[in-house]
């Protein structure tokens, strides 16, 4: 055990203790008097010292010491000499056995001993190390607390130091905690890592200096596993622009599991909205914890081994055996009980597995316990099948679960027994076997409704009608005798494996039928097999009546969905007889159309209507729809969607194991994409329609059986069989082109039917003769070869490509955003990438922590690229305060809601990203006039409204009155007349008033004052503000008075020559040099602008926009260069900030994010 780090004296230590091993850090030691064969004196009496003492007092017989090369304290043991006897080193490890303090030793090798020679100073080392020992310390006893209790103390007290430390919102939830080290470079720093439910958090303090990290789950493109020079297992995080390696944890490997459960949830919660839809775990983020993780990654592994539907919830997990009879012995393995199905797998992968349904089990019995079947339990099936479970744990309550679990299956779903059949042959209420005629011709097995015989033939004639290859039958031209021969020979080996190992879907699942798949399925009993082995047998018995009922519900109606399958039928196998005439072909539009209406999240996605045709070809209408149900649902999820994620996380696996299987291949081919776009289709159609059909039937057999893994490994054998051409390829085309042929030319010399053209015909060359490879022969070489993979490893590649294929697409979004934004806008293309980082991060931080709001939408990566980020009114604001220039004090937030509303123009509460930018780019890029006519918008309809919350009534303040002078004093003694600038000016307007552009409309008295208010709160700590003050009082009075003219013009009629004169009649003194005059001092010119004047007080843009050209200053400000990138970097730091202390409700610290 590690120990708290103390201080050893050595002084005499040789007498009690013997060096085993050392190194130039750490020194382990064992105890005298342990471990000896016969020992010298001094130690039988240490030994029989420690045997007499208390074991209290008793000292552990092993112990590793810390020493530091060049301290003061330092003793060169390492190097064979003695110790000097008043030397100070430190314990660190004690332990009982020499296996465990090995463990410790290792782990000290790897983790510490090549980081700690990056240590200049010594005292560092020991203060590193010392620190270290601490915190594994600390993360023991954390873990054994959590073993022991829910919430235990010490992970209290990490939350509290979370909280702390990141100042999140309580709705931040911390779902673990660990010791462990962050390289900054070559140096370590050593800390504490909190994972929660949105974010990857580390913190340090060392040799006083802080360091803080915050990296979102939804930032990480890559999640690995590696190793640097100083150590030999790290974990990296990788993001945009950055890599962070973290090291030395206690267990590496559960860390490094629950990262990836953390960061796979997130980012199919957050950016996958089609897998969001049908996880319900995803839907409660915050009850996530770590034993949820742990048991989350258990169910996922259960359903994709046995491949159940994505609704069935994992109860228990036992170690158990089971008896399997074709063995006489008890097989070790692990019974998996879930909702609905009891399932075994064996311990030694591959050796046998079974699938229980619940619907299929008849009672759970428990035996009577002996020393030959500790614990038994018998689970008996319609089939007249048992099988027997022994050394069950807990075995009271896991029987209770189970029988509660199938009462209830059988409440749900009754079964009733097929009346028209004998009792004979009632083995089971799916299926039920004939026995063997003559000529060794297999029964066959037939499907049973659960309503009665008479029924199921009225209702299945119209629409259930047999598979579509008895019905055309096709006749080659050489003869079938030899392939009939092979057929019938595979059929009875079928039987005889019926027979001892079963014929439901409950049978034994061994090696021995793996080698049946592999030879191919007899084309009698194919569509029967796939239905076992996917399971839709049990679908199919479960909802009887359910496929006629879409049928009807589904045919007649006329969508998008209905006109793409209609595209598509003739494109169905069209050189299939059975898909040239209407009778497949209604089948097909049947099945389809029933599909697409039971799950319209799918609905129709090409290469759907190749796979059905198969299946209709092979199996009845029902079946076959059964059967596109559990190929879509759950062999294939999330292939058949919008944006196909599930197919390409397969394909970015296959590249991973082409470069781990076939190096050389990988080697010569630097850009695997050119396999990939040949390689998807090889996923999407399982090979349907890469090679010809009879022999890709044989493909889809192992696929009904093994799974994705069956599509992994032929197409590695596939690539294998063409390495040499594909290695001496010059170009992509040429390797397209190798492969294309060698998979037309793939030949099923076992098929009782004629083969079937090609889709890739054209590819071939008929002027030199190709070779042709047995499918037969493909198949059992891709087992040979590549079959080594398991389930788990396949799972967690998927996992780990699954992040990147969704930040895959992540920045395919961002760049045709910003190639629709770029040429619109000035603001250079970097700075928009941090601007739609940023953008992209207001979006979701709301997800993480604030319920969704009416009109707030996910992200939804169906809508067009633009629209799939919007943000609402007030994450526009936390934006606006954050990088827009117009920084108002308190007025910021009005003048932000104002422009929410001003490009807002749908109404519907939302932003895109392209207006937010259009904005920013005037307000840092545009001309003046650009800049006024924008600001001069914002304070009009419908930007400024009636319940604008800073919109009073029109001021009646003396210094905004219109009795004002138009002649001001300046500061060298000049003055300045505005009387024939205003004169001039409203002649220019009037001829200005015929213009393409649509006017905008004039502006009222009270817009016009929160247009003043907006202006001087914008020049507020400006450098030049006294200046602009006394410009912008200059230019209000000016359009205070052009306003009075204005409402004096309409009121009477008269032209603007009129309002000239009569602001020249009312002009005031000279000698008058302030702006702001008491207007009782000036009675003539309130007699010339009496209030109660008729008509609209309105000015328009261009009054405005001509006023504020008069002053430099004004003109000095709007055109001033801004700086956008001095923003973008304080967003970036104080994004995260702002929205914590606007949900805390209290001045929060900074947050500093990690520079990703």
């Amino acid at each position: 055990m590690w120990l708290k780090p103390e201080e050893v004296l050595l002084k005499n230590a040789l007498k009690l203790w013997v060096t085993q091993k050392s190194s130039c850090y750490f020194i382990l030691q064992r105890r005298r008097g342990h471990g000896e064969g016969g020992g010298r004196l001094t130690g039988r009496l240490v030994g029989a010292l420690d045997a007499v003492l208390d074991s209290n007092a008793r000292v552990a017989p092993f112990r590793i010491l810390l020493q530091v090369p060049g301290s003061q304290v330092y003793s060169p043991i390492a190097c064979g000499e003695l110790l000097n006897g008043s030397d100070v080193y430190w314990a660190i490890a004690t332990g009982a056995t020499l296996e465990e303090i090995n463990q410790h030793w290792d782990w000290l090798e790897q983790n510490l001993l090549h980081t700690l020679s990056v240590f200049d100073n010594k005292d560092d080392i020991a203060s590193f190390v010392k620190g270290k020992v601490k915190a594994l310390i600390a993360e023991e006893t954390s873990s054994r607390l959590a073993e022991q209790e829910e919430e235990p103390e010490k992970f209290r007290e990490a939350l509290v130091k979370f909280e702390a430390r990141f100042n999140f919102p309580e709705a931040e939830k911390l779902v673990t905690y660990y010791s462990c080290c962050c390289w900054k470079g070559r140096v370590p720093r050593q800390g504490w890592l909190y994972l929660s439910i949105n974010h990857l958090c580390f913190y340090s303090f060392f040799l006083g200096k802080e360091l803080k990290l915050v990296i979102p789950w939804v930032d990480i493109q890559k999640l690995e596993r590696t190793s640097n020079v100083f150590l030999t297992d790290t974990i990296r995080i990788t993001t945009q622009n950055k890599e962070r390696d973290f090291s030395m944890f206690l267990n590496l490997d559960e860390v490094f599991k629950i990262m990836e459960q953390l960061a796979d949830v997130t980012l199919r919660r957050l950016l996958d909205n089609e897998a969001f839809d049908l996880d319900p775990d995803l839907q409660e983020p915050s009850q996530i914890t770590k034993r949820d993780l742990e048991a989350r990654a258990q169910n996922e592994f259960f359903r994709a081994f046995f491949r159940l539907p994505r609704k069935e919830k994992l109860h228990a997990v036992v170690d158990c055996s089971l008896w399997t009879p074709f063995s006489r012995c008890h097989t070790v393995g692990r019974m998996f009980a879930s909702d609905s199905y009891i399932c075994f797998a064996s311990r030694e992968d591959g050796c046998c597995h079974v699938v229980l349904p619940l619907r299929e089990v008849v009672s759970i019995e428990k035996m009577e316990d002996t020393s030959l079947l500790p614990n038994p339990i018998i689970v008996s099936i319609r089939s007249k099948m048992a099988f027997q479970f022994i050394e069950l744990k807990d075995r009271e309550n896991l029987v209770e679960g189970l029988l509660e679990r199938l009462k209830q299956v059988h409440a749900n779903h009754p079964v009733h027994y097929d009346t028209s059949a004998s009792d004979k042959d009632m083995t089971s209420p799916v299926f039920y076997s004939t026995s063997l005629c003559s000529g060794h011709k297999f029964g066959d097995l037939e499907i049973v409704s659960s309503q009665s015989g008479e029924e199921h033939e009225d209702e299945s004639s119209p629409l259930h009608p047999g598979p579509l290859t008895a019905v055309f039958q096709q006749s080659g031209s050489q003869s079938p005798d030899s392939r009939l021969s092979r057929e019938q020979i595979k059929i009875s080996l079928w039987s005889d494996h019926f027979v001892e190992y079963g014929r439901t879907v409950c049978m034994f699942r061994t090696e021995k039928i793996r080698k049946l798949v592999a030879m191919g399925i007899p084309e009698s009993l194919r569509g029967k097999l796939w239905l076992l082995f996917s399971d839709a047998v049990t679908d199919l018995a479960s909802h009887p009546g359910y496929y006629g009922n879409l049928v009807e519900e589904s045919l007649g109606r006329c969508c998008l969905v209905t006109e793409e399958i209609e595209r598509d039928l003739h494109r169905s196998l069209p050189e299939h007889p059975a898909f040239q005439n209407e009778t497949g072909i209604a089948a097909l539009r049947r099945v389809l159309t029933a599909y697409a209406h039971r799950n319209p999240k799918i609905g129709y996605c090409q290469s759907m209507n190749i796979l059905t045709s198969v299946l209709l070809l092979y199996a009845k209408e029902e079946e076959a729809f059964w059967l596109l149900v559990a190929v879509c649902e759950r062999m294939l999820p999330d292939y058949f969607n919008h944006r196909v994620i599930g197919a390409q996380v397969d394909q970015s696996v296959f590249e991973e194991l082409i470069k781990e299987q076939l190096p050389e291949l990988a080697e010569h081919m630097h850009d695997l994409s050119a396999l990939a776009s040949v390689s998807l289709s090889w996923f999407l159609t399982l090979f349907l329609n890469i090679m010809p059909l009879e022999s890709a039937v044989n493909v889809v057999d192992c696929f009904f059986y093994d799974g994705i893994k069956a599509i992994f490994q032929l197409g590695l054998a596939v690539l294998e069989a063409n390495a040499e051409g594909l290695c001496s390829s010059k170009d992509d085309g040429q390797a397209l082109m190798i492969l294309s042929r060698f998979l037309d030319h793939i030949k099923n010399e076992d098929s009782p039917g004629p083969p079937i053209g090609s889709h890739h015909a054209f590819f071939s060359d008929d002027r030199e003769p190709y070779p042709v490879t047995d499918i037969a022969d493909l198949i059992r070489d891709s087992y040979e070869k590549f079959g080594d993979q398991s389930v788990e490893q396949i799972e967690h590649l998927r996992c780990k490509h699954r992040i990147r294929v969704l930040q895959g697409h992540e920045d395919t979004t961002k760049q045709n955003v910003l190639r629709v934004v770029i040429p619109e806008v000035s603001i250079l293309p970097e700075d928009l990438e941090e601007l739609y980082d940023l953008f992209k991060r207001e979006h979701m931080m709301s997800c993480y922590w604030e319920q969704p709001r009416p009109g707030v939408l996910r992200h939804d990566p169906s809508r067009p690229y633009a629209e799939q980020y919007r943000i609402d009114a007030r994450q526009f604001a936390h934006l606006f305060q954050l990088v827009s220039p117009w920084t108002c004090g308190a007025h910021t937030e009005i003048l932000a809601e104002r422009t929410f509303r001003l490009l807002d123009d749908n109404m519907d509460q939302l932003m895109e990203f392209k207006a937010f930018v259009s904005c920013l780019d005037i307000m840092y890029n545009g001309e003046m006039n650009e800049k006024i006519k924008l600001l001069y918008r914002l304070h009009i309809p419908p930007a400024l409204t009636e319940n604008d919350r800073d919109s009073q009534s029109p001021l009646k303040n003396p210094l905004l009155s219109t009795s004002r002078p138009l002649v001001f004093g300046k500061s060298n003694g000049d003055t300045v007349d505005y009387q024939k600038q205003l004169k001039q000016m409203i002649k220019d307007l009037a001829k200005e008033k015929d213009k393409t552009e649509k006017e905008l409309p004039k502006m009222s008295q009270r817009e016009f004052i929160q247009f003043c208010k907006t202006l001087y709160s914008m020049f507020h700590e400006d450098p030049e503000e006294n200046d602009l003050y006394q410009a912008i009082a200059t230019v209000t009075t000016l359009l205070l008075q052009i306003g009075e003219v204005g409402q004096r013009s309409s009121s009477s009629g008269s032209c603007s020559q009129e309002c000239a004169e009569d602001l020249q009649a009312s002009a005031p003194s000279l000698e008058q040099d302030s702006v702001f005059v008491d207007p009782g001092k000036t009675p003539q010119d309130s007699q010339a602008f009496p209030e109660s004047a008729e008509g609209d007080w309105t000015v328009s843009l261009e009054h405005i926009l001509a006023s504020l050209l008069t002053e430099q200053s004004l003109v000095n400000f709007f055109e001033k260069p801004l700086d956008i990138k001095s923003k973008l970097e304080n967003a970036k730091i104080n994004q995260y900030s702002l929205k914590t202390s606007e949900m805390s409700h209290q001045s929060q610290p900074e947050l500093k994010l990690s520079s990703l």
